[in-house]
């Protein structure tokens, strides 16, 4: 078991393609801990933090809209080379849960939404794809992404919690309805890139050592 008392799962090798799936980026935070540049443009590996973020999801095949904020116009900009959507949360000085709900919104066609961070940019394709096998192979209905037992993003939800997370207030995500739901499960990755948020300038330095 974990630390949060969720199971954790060891992912299937494929999907079965039987569900839509929508990626959101979150990438509308003010980067306020990170100093005077916006850390979601700044460079790991020869792209934005950002752009290392979205990546991941169109490489394993899924539509994702990116929630924009603070610096919208630069923050677009840097992913104009990817096939992604855009929405603009007008409110995301109220904190996360406003992105999250902007989000759902996007996803409210889709069996399931995956909610990866912006600012995330050591997150393998491979962890992307498990989480969303072990969704269509299990059934469950709100996963995360582990590693080594601990709970990490992107996180996975089913279309049956998404009043419950556009209902959220404040600077949150969806913590208390992954473990609210009953049936909530992390799923084992082996990517240490599920742990590692950039959110002060020596996070970032560490993230480029990773690269190398």
């Amino acid at each position: 078991m974990s630390d949060d008392r969720l199971p954790v799962l060891s992912p299937p090798a494929e999907r079965t393609d039987e569900t839509t799936v929508r990626g959101v980026v979150l990438a509308a935070g003010l980067s306020s801990r990170f100093g005077e540049q916006n850390k979601l443009l700044e460079s790991v590996d020869g792209r934005p933090v950002v752009w290392q973020a979205t990546e991941p999801l169109l490489a394993v095949g899924l539509a994702t809209t990116v929630i924009l904020g603070h610096e919208a116009d630069r923050v677009r900009e840097a992913l104009a080379n990817l096939d992604v959507a855009f929405r603009t949360n007008e409110a995301y000085e109220d904190g996360q849960s406003t992105s999250v709900r902007e989000g759902v919104r996007a996803a409210a066609e889709a069996d399931a939404v995956l909610v990866a961070l912006g600012d995330m940019p050591g997150v393998s394709p491979v962890t992307v794809r498990a989480l969303v096998a072990t969704y269509e192979q299990t059934g469950r209905s709100a996963l995360a992404a582990a590693h080594e037992g601990t709970r990490g993003n992107p996180v996975l939800f089913d279309r049956r919690h998404f009043e419950a997370l556009t209902d959220r207030t404040g600077d949150v995500g969806g913590r208390a309805v992954l473990l609210g739901a009953g049936d909530g499960a992390l799923v084992e990755t082996g990517d240490p890139g599920v742990l590692r948020d950039v959110d002060k300038p020596g996070d970032l330095a560490n993230e480029r050592r990773e690269e190398r």
